[in-house]
């Protein structure tokens, strides 16, 4: 079983790696530095949120586990 810290970590681990793509997406898409990185910036949030929720879910489901 996964830890809730282990699973915080990997979480924004990866929520950093997809601010920094939706930055460039944002910036790119909107030619504004500022609304790019507002967009990043939520979609961030939102995407955290939602990922340590699923993570604990998961956890939580016996299906497929070799013990």
């Amino acid at each position: 079983m996964e830890s809730r810290t282990r699973t915080v970590v990997k979480a924004v681990i990866w929520n950093v790696i997809g601010l920094i793509v939706m930055s460039v997406v944002g910036l790119i898409s909107t030619g504004s530095v500022a609304l790019g990185g507002m967009m990043a910036l939520i979609n961030t949030a939102v995407g955290l949120a939602f990922y340590v929720i699923y993570e604990r879910v998961w956890t939580a489901i016996r299906w497929g586990r070799h013990v």
